[in-house]
């Protein structure tokens, strides 16, 4: 596995990284939806007026609210830091695949093969981002990135089923350090991305965004 070390910027990082801000918004999204599932417990609790089904409705939303409020601190853990997750992830080559008014299309090329061993599965994997700061908007622009790996099914356990793209230049204002990472990635590999652009269509039609070529 090829992989791209380099320090982040923490605050160019927070400004860009959409897996960073993903991330801060499950956290908010898990802490109020506990909220609400607390409060409604609470009137749950005070209507029943000790009844039984009162009890076991109150238990039920109290555990719910109990584990939303977890993965607050959960989901930090999971995710590691968006250091770990540049230094942990294998460096691939992306290009920007469609231009849209509010956003680009980022198509990476990846491997899906989920196991230690075995042979790589070369796969196409896409992510709609909104910023791309340091690179142009154009099809065919060339963004070094390191491939996140997601979930994977029971029945493909050895194959991951969702990778997503996530660019240097989110980690780093430096473009150096982004034409390295570019220069790092053998000019085979990009050559076959970018003949594979036509197939954007075929990747949008797979549920997890992940084409196995």
């Amino acid at each position: 596995m090829r992989t791209f070390s380099f320090p982040i910027n923490p605050e160019h990082n927070k400004q860009n990284n959409e897996f960073s801000r993903d991330a801060v918004r499950l956290q908010i999204s898990a802490g109020v939806f506990g909220l609400i599932l607390a409060v409604i417990a609470f009137f749950v609790f005070r209507i029943s007026d000790g009844a039984i089904w009162g009890l076991a409705v109150t238990i039920g939303l109290a555990a719910f609210a109990a584990f939303c409020f977890l993965l607050i601190f959960i989901l930090p853990r999971q995710m590691g830091s968006a250091q770990q997750m540049f230094d942990r992830y294998p460096l691939v080559p992306a290009v920007v695949a469609e231009v849209e008014p509010r956003g680009m299309v980022l198509m990476a090329l990846v491997d899906a093969n989920a196991s230690e061993s075995g042979k790589p599965i070369p796969a196409l994997a896409i992510r709609n981002i909104s910023n791309l700061r340091g690179h142009e908007r154009v099809v065919g622009e060339r963004v070094p990135a390191v491939a996140v790996s997601g979930r994977r099914s029971v029945s493909s356990k050895d194959r991951w089923d969702e990778i997503s793209p996530m660019p240097i230049a989110w980690g780093t204002p430096d473009m150096d350090v982004v034409k390295e990472a570019q220069k790092a990635i053998p000019e085979n590999e990009w050559n076959r991305l970018h003949k594979c652009l036509e197939r954007l269509d075929d990747v949008k039609a797979n549920p997890m965004n992940l084409l196995v070529l």
